[in-house]
């Protein structure tokens, strides 16, 4: 494909293959200078014939290449990833939010395929396609070339509908600048990421971008209407004349009448669309209540059958890893498995499992190294708030001592059980059951390894769970 085909230059030389990696680099290639300029004269001499740049990078040293000198180049560059690639799923959606945007999207992929539609979800469980295995991904929000492989991949193989977790990273750093959505998802905004955005506003900015360039003009945001920042993110969607599906308790258009929880999920009584419907869901807690009324509004405005998309949504099944019961014990005690990893996800965890725990509330969690630290204490805080019984533990701890980690968490819980190994604390919170409690092990949900020191070590807590149940 020639370069002028993919960035704004008159150049026509001839490209090959397009990367950010100088280590990817071949004979041919464009590459991205992303995050900046320092592996230039590495991908120059590795054969690159092109390369995007910052608008005032000099060259100097450096010849024999075309510059593309950009504003913004890692948006120049994920437009031209995306031209070279070229074909993506007719129908695409994307959903953000710190805490539901895995089950969203998997609620979504489950109901279009139940309607006979071929859709894909990816995000942190990887590339799902129907029914069909996960194929991993290393991140919510794969990297430019390897998200445009996939979507031209399952287009190829007649995928029409796909829906993208969009998370902050990702959007910031403009792993989807190349993609336009017909419609697009928030969920909600509690403390998350903030070693990498450094302040909340910086955070909701990069959230935003999804429909400040994502989101096309007249495209569908669906929006919870219960959160602090819905105005905000409104006045963003009217600004671009993009329609806007309000669900929630304050919810317009989707509106949370009342929810009872039954034993093995809830009933939920709604306003939708101006019809009154009552819903059964394999699903506990509120939270889960709210990521079936954005799917709902997600899966309405993607399809244009707000009557038909309805009658699949009580056939769902959980996403794996997100308040998934595992197993019970010989007793009768569940013992689930949830991602929580954030103070708001532990919350809604601990509130969803209560009304279902006749006997004492367990909690297994930990919190990850070299992330935001400041979580840690609050996270300790509502574990001895809202759990009876709680263990504290391992959850990646990078290249952080594991100890340091749990002593900035005990203080604000005290009374728990500290046991750095994450193994040892699942088998002694599951011998302490008794019958009528529950348990939970929160923080790695579908997860299959342990970032300790550089390495990845294989630790499932699924497996765990079922070696002592």
């Amino acid at each position: 494909m020639k370069l002028n085909k993919l960035v704004n230059t008159s150049a026509d030389v001839e490209i090959k293959g397009i990367t950010n990696d100088s280590r990817e680099v071949s004979p041919g290639f464009l590459f991205g200078a992303l995050p900046d300029t320092a592996y230039v004269a590495d991908a120059v001499a590795k054969g690159a014939v092109a390369v995007i740049v910052p608008q005032e990078y000099d060259g100097k040293g450096v010849k024999g290449v075309e510059f593309i000198r950009s504003e913004n180049p890692s948006y120049t560059y994920a437009q031209a990833v995306a031209r070279y690639f070229g074909k993506t799923p007719e129908h695409l959606a994307a959903i953000t939010g710190t805490n539901g945007k895995t089950s969203i999207a998997d609620f979504v992929r489950q109901v279009l395929t139940m309607m006979g539609y071929k859709a894909a979800s990816i995000g942190t469980l990887g590339l799902i396609v129907g029914n069909e295995a996960p194929i991993p991904s290393p991140n919510t929000t794969p990297n430019n070339v390897a998200l445009h492989r996939e979507l031209k991949q399952i287009a190829d193989d007649g995928v029409n509908y796909t829906i993208l977790e969009a998370s902050s990273h990702g959007l910031h750093q403009n792993r989807l600048g190349g993609l336009t959505f017909e419609v697009a998802g928030f969920t909600n905004l509690t403390r998350d990421h903030l070693d990498y955005h450094k302040t909340f506003e910086n955070y909701l900015d990069a959230k935003l971008i999804l429909f400040r360039q994502n989101l096309k003009q007249g495209g569908t945001a669906v929006l919870n209407a219960d959160i602090d920042v819905y105005g905000k993110i409104a006045a963003v969607c009217e600004q671009r004349g993009q329609k806007i599906i309000s669900y929630g308790v304050g919810g317009q258009d989707i509106k949370l009448l009342n929810s009872e929880a039954l034993p093995h999920g809830q009933r939920l009584d709604i306003e939708y669309f101006g019809q009154q419907k009552s819903i059964e869901i394999p699903l506990a807690g509120k939270f889960q209540a709210m990521n079936v009324l954005c799917a709902l509004g997600i899966l309405a405005a993607l399809t244009g059958l707000p009557d038909d998309v309805v009658h699949y949504i009580d056939k769902i099944k959980g996403a794996k890893g997100r308040l998934e019961l595992v197993g019970t014990t010989v007793n009768g005690a569940g013992v689930y498995v949830d991602y929580a990893h954030t103070p708001d996800a532990l919350e809604n965890v601990l509130q969803a499992l209560r009304p279902h725990t006749q006997g004492k509330l367990h909690v297994v969690f930990g919190c990850g190294g070299n992330r935001d630290s400041g979580k840690r204490p609050i996270m300790g805080k509502i574990a001895h708030d809202l759990a009876d019984v709680v263990y504290i533990t391992d959850d990646n701890p990078r290249f952080e001592e594991a100890e340091d980690i749990r002593n900035e968490i005990i203080p604000a819980c005290p009374g728990a059980y500290n046991i750095g190994d994450r193994a040892k604390a699942i088998q002694m919170a599951i011998d302490n059951l008794l019958p009528g409690d529950v348990l939970v092990v929160a923080g790695k949900g579908h997860e299959t390894g342990q970032y300790i020191k550089g390495e990845i070590k294989h630790f499932s807590d699924h497996e765990e769970i079922l070696k002592n149940i």
